[in-house]
């Protein structure tokens, strides 16, 4: 690694506000912030308590907060494997362009081939053409054939109850 090269590691209980001041940031980016109910208390749960959910990984660059990705298993039963999920990847705008994102995602390859995942994914907006591209120029390919679908709020509520 080079003074250049962003340092990445896991993510720490320490690290919970700087993921959520992320996760604000890229949902500001993504013009969601109405939808961000995330806390510190609910990360910490979710990342480092009884049953962890997820995990994350934080990039610093310089001794800077630069990046983070947050990911998960998942599991296919066409493989019999776990996959690897990156649920959010944000890497700061003072950042972009120095291999931080890149960094990220090579060492979240890494990880899933140390794993044993059969398949490394993630979904982006359709509007985000920067970020398409750059996925593309690492040799991801788009999944044109499978439509996300997503159930949360009141049409989850309901459909629990069987309505």
């Amino acid at each position: 690694m080079t003074a250049a090269d962003p340092d990445i590691r896991a993510a720490t209980a320490a690290d919970i506000p700087l993921m959520l001041a992320f996760i604000r940031e890229l949902a500001a980016y993504e013009k969601l912030e109405h939808e961000v109910v995330a806390s510190e208390a609910s990360l910490r749960e979710s990342l480092f308590g009884d049953h962890p959910v997820a995990e994350a990984i934080v990039a610093r660059c310089g001794g800077e907060p630069a990046g983070f990705a947050l990911y998960f298993h998942n599991f296919s039963t066409f493989l019999g494997k776990r996959g690897l999920y990156l649920e959010d990847l944000y890497v700061r705008p003072a950042f972009r362009g120095r291999a931080v994102g890149k960094s990220l995602l090579i060492h979240l390859a890494k990880l899933a081939l140390q794993r044993d995942c059969g398949r490394f994914e993630w979904a982006v907006l359709d509007w985000n053409r920067p970020a398409r591209d750059f996925y593309e120029s690492l040799g991801a390919k788009a999944n044109a054939e499978w439509v996300s679908h997503r159930l949360s709020g009141e049409a989850l509520r309901r459909l629990a109850q069987g309505d």
